[in-house]
């Protein structure tokens, strides 16, 4: 890996995920809603994967850098294209509400809304971001790990992708209204769409491990399920989801918790929603 060249990327990948993060700031303000930093998220990882890829260019191995590209583009577009049209027309969402009642009295909600959520945001998206980076500059072909990480890229949006479709269209039934999802792939875990986000993200840490600098940026796909898993994903919802949800509790208590598993079938005692005390 050319040292120099990859500084230089990784100047670039940093600007260009903070100017996403920017325009979406600006966007938020204008609206009133910063619920657009969530849209902003998988537009960001585009940026940096396609700043990468043109940086790359004759540094990394062509189909090695081609096929990072498209596994980032394809999913942080989805994820885009899915948060927008679920979000449209809504008003602001509480996590951001709750997260923006923490302003310290007497300074601008606005500028705390940029350091505690868009600038936070920029510097996960360029940190997490990190194997795909380094997968552009490897200059071999694409090896045995980097094909398990696509194989694995593949189960992750699978999961993803499919998991928020059967909730739009479970949320679209006025039968459904109140009621808990737990069927299709949210029988087997409370949260398929995290665990996929996680699998995507291990799959794309694999397409740099075949070589040695790629092992430097583990920390990337720990810290991404984390986030995920512990951190302002599955608990942060889990608070809201818990605060007197009819079956919430039994549900839990069947239902795997992140990682897909058969449902218990004699849950001892249901799971007590979980206690109140996001990136």
């Amino acid at each position: 890996m050319n040292a120099a060249a990859f500084a230089v990327n990784l100047a670039v990948t940093a600007t260009a995920a903070l100017a996403v993060l920017l325009a979406a700031f600006a966007a938020g303000v204008r609206s009133g809603r910063h619920r657009s930093v969530d849209v902003a998220w998988g537009l960001a990882f585009t940026a940096v994967a396609l700043s990468g890829y043109v940086l790359s260019d004759g540094h990394g191995d062509p189909g090695r850098r081609l096929l990072a590209t498209v596994l980032v583009t394809v999913w942080g577009l989805r994820l885009a294209g899915h948060i927008w049209w679920r979000s449209r027309g809504t008003p602001e969402d509480p996590r951001y509400t709750r997260m923006l009642s923490r302003a310290p009295e007497g300074r601008p909600r606005t500028w705390y809304a940029l350091r505690m959520v868009y600038l936070l945001q920029a510097a996960l998206v360029w940190f997490v971001s990190l194997p795909v980076q380094a997968a552009q500059y490897v200059p071999s072909p694409p090896g045995a790990l980097a094909w398990a990480g696509t194989a694995l890229w593949t189960v992750g949006l699978f999961f993803e992708a499919v998991g928020d479709w059967q909730l739009a269209r479970f949320k679209a039934d006025p039968a459904n209204r109140g009621r808990i999802m737990d069927r299709g792939l949210w029988r087997y875990t409370r949260h398929p769409n995290y665990f996929g986000d996680a699998c995507v993200w291990w799959g794309l840490f694999l397409l740099a491990a075949d070589s040695p600098i790629g092992w430097a940026f583990v920390l990337s796909p720990l810290l991404m399920t984390w986030l995920l898993a512990f951190g302002s994903g599955k608990p942060m919802l889990e608070r809201q989801l818990g605060a007197g949800r009819p079956g919430w509790a039994e549900y839990a208590a069947r239902t795997s918790g992140f990682v897909p598993l058969p449902p218990r079938r004699h849950p001892t005692t249901p799971a007590a929603p979980p206690a109140r005390h996001r990136p």
